[in-house]
C-alpha cells in the first residue's frame, strides 16, 4: 500500500470539525449544502465546477469527493477532464496576465 500525505479515510472526518466549534461549523455545513442544491444550475453542472476548481485550489480531499460525486450524477471522463483543462487554462492564463505588471516594472527600472 502506497504512503500518501493525504489519507483518504480522513474525507470521511470532515463533519466532525463541527466537534471543535459546532455553532460555526453547523452553518459552514448548512451553507455548503444549499450551494449544491438544484438552482440556476442543477447539481450535476455544480459538482463539475466543484471538481474543476478542486483541480485549482489543488484539495486531494475535494477531488476525491467531486470525482465520485460527479460519477453518481452521470458525468463521463471526457466531460471531468475537459472541465479540469478549462480550470488549468484559467489558472494558466491568471498566473501569465500578471506579467504585464513585471513587464511594466522592468520597463520602468531598467533605464
Amino acid at each position: 500500500m502506497q504512503k500518501t500525505y493525504y489519507d483518504p479515510k480522513d474525507l470521511k472526518d470532515f463533519g466532525k470539525i463541527s466537534e471543535w466549534d459546532q455553532e460555526l461549523g453547523e452553518k459552514f455545513f448548512e451553507y455548503y449544502g444549499k450551494v449544491f442544491e438544484d438552482g440556476a444550475l442543477t447539481a450535476r453542472e455544480k459538482s463539475l465546477i466543484a471538481l474543476a476548481v478542486s483541480h485549482t485550489v489543488q484539495c486531494a480531499y475535494c477531488i476525491d469527493a467531486y470525482t465520485s460525486d460527479g460519477l453518481k450524477r452521470g458525468l463521463e471522463r471526457e466531460e471531468m477532464m475537459e472541465a479540469v483543462h478549462v480550470a488549468a487554462a484559467i489558472k494558466s492564463g491568471a498566473t501569465l496576465v500578471h506579467s504585464v505588471q513585471m513587464m511594466k516594472k522592468y520597463d520602468k527600472l531598467s533605464f
